[in-house]
């Protein structure tokens, strides 16, 4: 992408948090617990770290097998129209995060460091961003296998990053969608109602709707989850203290504490 491309992008999604951070304000879906400031500066302390690591290594990693996708016609898109290969890459992509994201819930050692996304008490587009940086750099090998089984290019691979920055950051958002439109859109694509189910402190409700763009594999799976209201949903995990969630050091030595707990 060149550089007029790279500020428009830019541009595009600063405006894009933008609106979702107004219309959080005029429309929230669900009643906050923590001063606004301290919090956003906290997770955008997090996301930043989190940034950093995937443009020195994951980018160019991935970007070097698209490259080599293109080249030697491998990976599913390979074996597809070209009209039809950016969504292949967009499903195949979409749909075996929807698998990693299931084993970091799963797997002891993956929930460990997952786990900091999801102590925060509260949900908003800044949630979306909240996450340790050791969680980009675990999550690498699989990112590569993505990549690589998918067959992405690099323009299918850039369009699939777009997609699915816009969609974490809206179906965190604590908004409230008009004239349900929220119910409406889940069939399709993960929203904030579907998602704020699965931050729930009660397990059997945050063992559920992993989808994190298109929402289909959580049908397809039996792991979509509905709730009448979210006036109240209680937002976190079990076993999480507020130091942990308000203080920026204690959330980056969690994963390594002695407590994993719910």
């Amino acid at each position: 992408m060149n550089r007029a491309g790279r500020i428009a992008t830019l541009a595009a999604g600063a405006g894009l948090v933008g609106a979702l951070v107004v219309a959080e304000r005029k429309r929230p879906l669900r009643r906050r617990t923590m001063p606004v400031a301290p919090r956003t500066a906290h997770n955008l302390a997090m996301g930043l770290a989190c940034a950093a690591v995937i443009e020195a290594v994951e980018k160019p990693l991935t970007e070097r097998i698209a490259e080599r996708n293109v080249a030697r016609g491998r990976g599913l898109a390979g074996f597809v129209p070209g009209p039809i290969k950016a969504l292949t890459t967009l499903l195949v992509m979409d749909y075996t995060f929807y698998l990693w994201h299931v084993a970091t819930h799963k797997v002891p050692l993956l929930w460990r460091i997952h786990r900091v996304h999801h102590v925060d008490p509260d949900l908003d587009a800044s949630t979306a961003i909240r996450f340790h940086f050791i969680d980009m750099i675990v999550s690498l090998p699989w990112r590569l296998v993505q990549v690589r089984l998918s067959g992405a290019s690099p323009r299918g691979l850039a369009m699939w990053r777009g997609f699915f920055n816009a969609s974490i950051l809206f179906h965190h958002a604590n908004l409230r969608l008009p004239r349900g439109w929220d119910r409406k859109l889940s069939w399709l694509l993960t929203t904030p109602e579907m998602h704020g189910i699965h931050h729930s402190r009660a397990v059997n409700e945050r063992d559920s709707n992993w989808s994190s763009g298109i929402s289909l594999w959580d049908r397809l799976h039996g792991t979509f989850r509905d709730r009448p209201s979210q006036r109240d949903l209680d937002i976190g995990v079990q076993s999480g203290e507020p130091e942990e969630a308000a203080s920026l050091a204690i959330s980056i030595a969690a994963p390594f504490s002695g407590r994993i707990g719910q």
